[in-house]
This record gives C-alpha cells, structure tokens and sequence, in this order.
C-alpha cells in the first residue's frame, strides 16, 4: 500500500459514503483512478467490507468497557467461547504483553457491566483482570 491508498482509506474512513468524484477531488486523482484503487484494496483484502453505525449501536449499550485479561494454561480457545457466550461481550482480541485477552463490553448500566465483570472473573482459568470503562468514541468522519 502506498501513501495514495493510505489517503484513500483515510477518506473512506472519515466518509464511508463519499462519491468517487468526492474522492477523486479530495485527493486529486481521476474518478478512474479512485475506482481502480479501490477495486484492488478490495480483491488484495487491505479492504474487507464496508459498514454502517447506527443510532441503535451507540445507543443499545451506552455503558462500554475494556476488559484485558490475564489467563493461565492452555485454555484460551474455551475461555473465548465462554466469553462470546456473553451477551454483554461485543468482541475479544487476542493481544501480546501484560494481557492475554482484550474483551469489548456492552452493557445498558452499570449493574448490568457489573454482573459481567463477575461472570467473567469466575470462569476458570481467567486469574487475573483490569477493566476500564470508555468515556468517548471518536471516530474518523464523525460528527462531534
């Protein structure tokens, strides 16, 4: 990928929507040249898809966490079906250092985040936790 696909997807990211005349005029190339760089970050993979937040994805879980996890022995893959079982865990991330899982949380309350944690914490083999709540969101393209 060079610096003109760096500034294509950096667009993109910003206005997932734009035309390609949008685009082409924002990082002065050809309509041509802005469809045919995208078509091969697509077919390359360095595209996977394209995606649309809703009001009821911000909205359905306001109270949103970090859970980084520390695990012992070998139990990763059943810990990570235990905790994709949750329906307050939006996502789990593997990770080097410190931390051995990474989960994204969702919840409507605090309560709610609350009882999480603890169902978390109890599943064996997961020994050690810290969890930071997340204040802000600030997406490329989003409106403050």
């Amino acid at each position: 990928m060079d610096d003109t696909d760096q500034r294509l997807i950096a667009a993109l990211r910003r206005d997932g929507r734009a035309s390609l005349s949008d685009l082409a005029l924002a990082l002065g190339l050809s309509r041509a040249t802005v469809r045919a760089r995208m078509e091969r970050l697509v077919t390359r993979g360095e595209i996977s898809g394209f995606t649309v937040l809703t009001r009821a994805d911000v909205t359905a879980s306001p109270v949103r966490g970090l859970m980084m996890l520390g695990i012992e022995g070998r139990g990763t893959d059943r810990i990570v079906a235990r905790l994709m079982g949750l329906a307050s865990v939006q996502a789990v991330h593997s990770t080097n250092g410190k931390w051995d899982l990474i989960a994204e949380l969702g919840a409507r309350t605090l309560a709610e985040l609350d009882d999480t944690l603890s169902q978390i914490r109890r599943i064996e083999g997961v020994t050690t936790s810290e969890t930071s709540l997340m204040l802000t969101t600030r997406r490329p393209g989003a409106k403050p």
